[in-house]
């Protein structure tokens, strides 16, 4: 069996972190409101940010090449510095529904749901620099497992 290329490691590493990340933001939520655990978290993702960015700037180099364009040595767009805006709903968002009948199993995979039809919205008209790929009647298909996982862990668990 080949050894799994290490972005997919990494991308479920993320996908794990990023359930955990909800489940403690909501746990905060409970006891505070959504907004402090927005601003909690962004508080303490910034200077965990600035920590990692001390040790591992002196080891990775910055690249120089815009998604768009093959020239080097130009800045990113301005709309790829405003990523905190849907951080931090995201954040609030899931504070309240992790604290709702759908609970932490609810919440994630309708989040799924969101960002594969958003990524594939993505790749269609090609947003926010990603280039533009032609969708097929396949890759539609791909909502229909995740859909389908969704209705059962919802529905089946008797909370809705």
């Amino acid at each position: 069996m080949a050894v799994p290329n290490f972005n997919i490691v990494l991308a479920l590493t993320g996908g794990a972190l990023l359930a955990l990340m909800i489940k403690l933001n909501s746990a905060l939520a409970f006891f505070t409101s959504p907004v402090t655990a927005s601003w909690t978290a962004h508080l303490v993702g910034t200077i965990i940010a600035l920590l990692l960015m001390a040790i591992v700037s002196k080891t990775i180099q910055p690249k120089t090449v815009n998604i768009n364009q093959s020239a080097t040595n130009v800045s990113a767009p301005l709309w790829s510095y405003f990523g905190g805006i849907p951080g931090a709903l995201v954040v609030m968002l899931a504070a309240v529904t992790v604290n709702s009948e759908l609970g932490l199993a609810g919440t994630l995979v309708l989040g799924l749901l969101g960002q594969v039809c958003f990524g594939l919205t993505c790749d269609y008209f090609g947003l926010f620099g990603v280039m533009k790929k032609e969708l097929k009647r396949n890759q539609l298909f791909t909502i229909l497992p995740i859909l389908a996982g969704s209705f059962l862990i919802i529905f089946f668990r008797g909370t809705v």
